[in-house]
């Protein structure tokens, strides 16, 4: 049997994030993830999604954001894709950012996306070559039973 791979094309309008998170919610409950895990996961496919409302179109253009879901044997992969401009991710998260023990006044806007992806998720990889790619991959934690 294949794996199962569940895919969303929404507009990229803020208002339709929550089409995505609802879809995760059903998806990753019933491949046995957690309430935390999930809720970990929402947030950071919100924000994947939020990037590519806010920076992939301009306000001329209409566009698209491709989401797919795909569940494998430990782990579900979560893809998020826009067509729209691409950005240079190693020049936006030019450092590994620390925001322990910093004041807000010290934080600056923007990149905090970013980190709360690899903060919430196992893994996160950027692809930016026709527009910007987003795959975050998260593992099941199953608690076995003890009898």
């Amino acid at each position: 049997m294949t794996n199962p791979r569940i895919h969303l094309t929404i507009p990229a309008q803020a208002d339709y994030i929550d089409i995505v998170r609802l879809t995760l919610y059903g998806i990753a409950s019933k491949a046995g993830f957690s309430y935390e895990e999930i809720e970990d996961m929402k947030v950071a496919v919100s924000e994947a999604c939020t990037n590519a409302v806010l920076h992939a179109y301009d306000l001329q253009h209409f566009g698209l954001i491709d989401v797919t879901f795909e569940l494998e044997e430990d782990n579900i992969c979560i893809s998020v894709k826009d067509s729209g401009s691409s950005f240079q991710y190693e020049q936006t998260v030019s450092k590994p950012v620390s925001l322990h023990n910093q004041s807000l006044d010290n934080i600056v806007p923007g990149g905090l996306g970013i980190y709360m992806m690899h903060a919430l998720m196992d893994s996160v990889e950027f692809r930016t070559d026709l527009g910007t790619e987003v795959i975050l991959i998260k593992r099941i934690s199953r608690n076995e039973e003890l009898a």
